[in-house]
């Protein structure tokens, strides 16, 4: 089973291979042709030379698991074909699968909060330095 996961790293291989090839025959090709260790939890696609069936490989921990999916109707959406791989998103994957249009999906800007602290040292004797906590918090502003 492949899990989605955020973190999952997806390479998709952008030249079309021969779906009689197996488990051994598509590992070798990803250690060869994409120079890439196919036992390292990446999910790895591979596109038939008709636009209509995906193969998906990966190693689960325990062994490696090989998807095969035919669309009945309709087609995958698939970059140009060129020499090496396009990397996807655990979600481009999901679509890809389901056989939606993913190359018009991109990620939303996410804002971020950035927090200034009060620096410097502290009055006294032994002078030490202040150290970054919720009573040092002296301002916050979002960063785009």
């Amino acid at each position: 089973m492949i899990a989605l996961r955020p973190d999952l790293k997806v390479m998709l291989a952008s030249q079309p291979v021969d779906f009689r090839k197996s488990v051994h025959t598509l590992s070798a090709l990803v250690s060869e042709a994409l120079h890439t260790n196919p036992y390292d939890g990446t999910v790895f696609v591979f596109r038939s030379k008709r636009s209509d069936r995906v193969k998906l490989l990966a190693w689960d921990g325990s062994g490696m698991v090989l998807v095969t999916k035919w669309l009945h109707e309709g087609h995958f959406t698939w970059p140009p074909i060129r020499d090496g791989a396009v990397h996807l998103s655990a979600t481009q994957l999901a679509m890809l699968v389901d056989g939606l249009e993913w190359t018009r999906v991109s990620p939303k800007p996410v804002k971020r909060k950035r927090v200034f602290y009060r620096t410097g040292y502290a009055r006294g004797w032994p002078r030490r330095r202040v150290t970054p906590g919720p009573s040092s918090v002296i301002g916050t502003a979002w960063l785009t």
